[in-house]
């Protein structure tokens, strides 16, 4: 096991020395530093257990290298080191995040106490921290509605088989998600889970992505390159937003399903895998077969196992838990102390139709744990922030607020346009074809009325 590494930060040579030699003398791994600068430079390059930090030293005093040191670890306990009279100024640096402080003359006694207490708190921390992120992660599944119990069980069914799975439901309602329960529930779950987004990849370059390819085989391929296929083999291969793959890579995938081999772009060996497929989609791929746009064959193969993951709108009761979740995991990662949201607001959330479903609400939860500084969310804060699309308490009066007439149809085409580029995943060449008009019109009214890509 790795000895816990101490940082001892004091300007005095026999100060460093003297906590140095009895820290080591008790099995510590120590490093010093003279400065806050050479602190910091340390601090980035070792990562310390435990930190010694004197409150009076040249140039960055302590308090500052302390609110430095935070910014790049908020759990590194740090023990201030004051001399005399200093002790006022010890108590503030507790107040922003030491652990403790040491007067001078130092009692080294007490330096060994104040390791072994200060090390022993910060591993108590992580194993909770850890424990929490497990508790989390175990039960990321939110919700408690006809839906959820209804989903989850169909995920522990369908986890038992190596048949194929087509996830279906709209953006933002947590499909990769379920695609990832499903991997890690089933007997491949000590292998790969590989993740493919087909809207995400230039249609020139998904080949190459899913199946490899070899060195020389078109410009610019100087090395050969292993794909996701090979990359998934013994375990999951995750095609999300499988309804944007292009017939010709359709064709390919099929025939992979049903020889179980496959070529590298540029190569000739047959290559075989032991893969489980997952798909994803948000869009109604019956409908897309209609339209001769999937192969209906493909589709076949794909949908042995359907699972339909429900908007938010249609679970509203699972909210408050999503609330309550989304409220400790951002409270988890960021160390800061977890916030609540009034009733009031808990209720307009519930009221809100969601249309960018779960991630929505997420990105809705962060902002305001973020920009509202008191302890408790109030329907004041929320309404300030504009959140849940600013319609809860104006849609009755939304438009006539505008002076104009001209002024109530910009705005509405403008609502419009940004409702239709979010639901098209912000691409510009499918919300011109949805809404018909021209790719260029489109370009013009976005850019005309300011219209930015929002998260979610």
């Amino acid at each position: 096991m790795a000895r816990e590494t101490v940082l001892v930060v004091d300007d005095e040579e026999g100060i460093r020395e003297s906590i140095s030699g009895i820290l080591e003398d008790d099995g510590y791994s120590v490093i010093a530093a003279a400065s806050g600068e050479d602190a910091l430079s340390l601090i980035t390059d070792s990562s310390p257990d435990l930190i010694f930090l004197d409150i009076w030293l040249p140039g960055m005093d302590g308090l500052e290298t302390l609110s430095r040191i935070r910014e790049l670890n908020k759990n590194v306990p740090v023990v201030m080191i004051s001399g005399h009279g200093n002790i006022e100024l010890a108590v503030s640096a507790i107040k922003i995040g030491a652990y403790d402080f040491l007067e001078k003359p130092l009692s080294l006694e007490k330096v060994i106490l104040l390791a072994h207490r200060a090390l022993e708190g910060a591993r108590l921390k992580e194993e909770n921290r850890n424990l929490k992120a497990a508790i989390i992660k175990n039960t990321s599944l939110i919700g408690n509605s006809e839906q959820m119990k209804r989903l989850r069980q169909q995920i522990e069914l369908a986890s038992n088989s190596n048949s194929r799975v087509l996830i279906l439901g709209e953006s933002g309602t947590g499909k990769e998600l379920v695609a990832r329960l499903l991997h890690d529930n089933s007997t491949r779950a000590g292998n790969p889970f590989v993740e493919v987004n087909c809207a995400a990849i230039p249609q020139e370059l998904i080949e190459s992505e899913l199946f490899g390819h070899e060195k020389g085989a078109f410009t610019g391929a100087s090395e050969r390159k292993i794909g996701k296929f090979e990359l998934a083999d013994r375990g999951t291969l995750f095609l999300d937003e499988i309804g944007d793959m292009s017939l010709q890579t359709q064709a390919k995938v099929l025939r992979v399903i049903e020889t179980q081999f496959f070529q590298r772009v540029g190569g000739s060996k047959n290559i075989s895998v032991d893969v489980r497929i997952i798909s994803a989609t948000n869009k109604d791929l019956q409908e897309e077969v209609r339209n001769q746009r999937f192969r209906e064959d493909l589709f076949f193969r794909l949908n042995v196992i359907p699972l339909q993951v429900p908007p938010l709108r249609e679970k509203r009761e699972d909210i408050p838990e999503l609330v309550e979740y989304f409220v400790k995991r951002f409270s988890l990662d960021n160390g800061v102390k977890e916030k609540r949201f009034s009733k009031d607001v808990i209720k307009m959330f519930r009221d809100y139709d969601w249309p960018g479903n779960i991630r929505e609400l997420k990105n809705t939860v962060e902002r305001l744990l973020i920009m509202v500084p008191s302890e408790v969310i109030t329907l004041h804060d929320a309404e300030g922030l504009a959140v849940c699309g600013n319609s809860i308490n104006a849609r009755s009066d939304h438009f006539f607020r505008y002076s104009t007439l001209r002024e109530a149809r910009d705005a509405f085409e403008a609502e419009y346009i940004r409702k239709k580029l979010k639901e098209h995943n912000w691409n510009i060449s499918k919300t011109a074809d949805a809404i018909d008009v021209e790719r260029s019109n489109l370009h013009k009214k976005i850019k005309s009325f300011n219209i930015v890509e929002m998260e979610g």
